[in-house]
């Protein structure tokens, strides 16, 4: 059953709430608040609160500036981390004009729309993640540097994990704010770690990722480390991912699960799939959304590079796990930890209803080891590879009707503005590599 004001205002005076944050991300991702007194909570509840737009990255001029946030009851928790006496919630929010419609800059928003057209088709999409991060020392400025606090690597534990500690206190925070949390472990690099939760509807799973990444930095900060989601932090070591693990129910059932198909997929899941691997080239601008998102997706550190699926082979783009019945799912491999989680949401249902509707196949699988095979193999097999930089990603997308009516223009021509600047301060800059490599010419 969904929460009431009622329930909200109730849990708020049993639990001594003194302040409430009204979160929501920017087209960027990056999360913000507004945050507001408990004497204001019935207000916002009802009416929402209003902000100015015009200082959030991407949202609207200064003469159109006025935006409301109305809160999703759904989302109401506590920050555990806090003091108990006087403390503060949180409600995620969708951000709406003053004449109460969406905003056409709401990440949040636009995935909803995609799952009202998912919802028509009579479907509904549900995602679980895996978001990696890396938990850095600070320097004695208290700024974070890139030496990692342990030596570890894949599933080690203390003492070689000197992460452990950190890494327990965010499962035990967020268990505490309602996740549903299946796995932790240390992941393969110095400093590298994973905490995976478990798959909900496509909205609940999003809001967990941006919460997620907020929660994960405030408790490292009480370890007095530096937690990013940077995707290749460190040259030489494998990257941050963000696996998104995704299928679609229909009447209550598994729509990509078929009993009498070979590897126990229908043809929705097929098709979903074809969708998919269609529109890669450009939902890798979406999903990898940074410059530093493409030093990961490179051979040889796990991450996937070529355009391809397979039942088992980790090394396509797409892998399908072993689990049937309500557990069938595919695996998008290549999204990483910087993506907005709405906007890739979005791009990702999106692109697999495209699928859906018009029936793409997505060829064969991919058995062998698509790393160890040469560029003319690739070629007669049909593998292509993902884009090689953040430009050509975002070319592909702008190139990418169906995509960019799903971001709508607002979203997409702020997106892409920011990406350019990036871009230009990127390539005019003279890096480290480059003394090293010609200061002696």
């Amino acid at each position: 059953m969904s929460i009431t004001k009622e329930d909200i205002l109730k849990k708020a005076e049993e639990l001594d709430v003194k302040f409430v944050r009204l979160q929501f991300v920017d087209i960027l991702g990056t999360i913000k608040n507004v945050a507001i007194t408990v004497d204001q909570l019935p207000t916002a509840l009802d009416d929402g609160i209003m902000f100015d737009g015009s200082s959030i990255e991407g949202f609207t001029r200064i003469q159109e500036s006025d935006m409301y946030l109305k809160p999703d009851y759904d989302t109401f928790t506590i920050f555990p981390w806090r003091p108990k006496e006087g403390a503060v919630a949180r409600l995620m929010c969708d951000i709406l004009t003053p004449d109460g419609e969406p905003f056409a800059g709401c990440p949040r928003s636009t995935l909803k729309k995609v799952m009202a057209e998912a919802k028509e088709m009579g479907f509904e999409m549900y995602a679980g993640s895996e978001p990696e991060f890396f938990l850095f020392d600070k320097d004695e400025k208290g700024e974070p540097t890139t030496i990692t606090n342990d030596k570890g690597g894949y599933f080690d534990l203390s003492p070689v994990d000197m992460g452990e500690n950190a890494r327990r206190d965010i499962v035990l925070a967020l268990e505490e704010m309602g996740f549903d949390v299946e796995a932790s472990h240390h992941e393969v690099a110095p400093g590298q770690h994973e905490i995976d939760f478990k798959y909900a509807p496509v909205l609940r799973t999003a809001d967990n990722i941006a919460t997620f990444k907020f929660v994960t930095k405030a408790v490292a900060m009480e370890h007095n480390l530096h937690a990013t989601f940077m995707p290749k932090p460190i040259f030489g070591e494998n990257g941050s991912g963000m696996h998104v693990h995704q299928s679609l129910f229909k009447d209550g059932e598994n729509a990509f699960y078929d009993p009498d198909d070979e590897l126990g997929l229908s043809e929705v899941a097929y098709h979903y799939m074809g969708g998919i691997l269609k529109h890669a080239p450009a939902l890798a601008a979406i999903t990898n959304p940074v410059i530093n998102s493409y030093k990961r997706l490179v051979p040889g550190y796990e991450a996937p590079v070529y355009i391809s699926w397979s039942g088992q082979n980790r090394s396509a783009l797409i892998r399908v796990p072993s689990a049937r019945g309500v557990g069938t799912r595919i695996e998008l491999r290549n999204p990483d930890p910087a993506a907005n989680p709405y906007l890739a949401m979005a791009v990702m249902l999106k692109a697999g209803l495209d699928g859906i509707k018009n029936k793409i196949e997505p060829g064969e699988q991919t058995i062998d080891n698509i790393y160890a095979m040469g560029e003319s193999e690739r070629q007669a097999r049909a593998i292509d590879s993902l884009p090689s930089d953040i430009l050509e990603a975002v070319n592909n997308l702008a190139e990418d009707q169906i995509l960019r009516d799903t971001l709508g223009e607002h979203i997409f021509e702020h997106f892409v503005e920011a990406k350019m600047i990036e871009w230009d301060v990127y390539r005019t800059q003279v890096h480290d590599w480059e003394l090293d490599q010609y200061l002696y010419l």
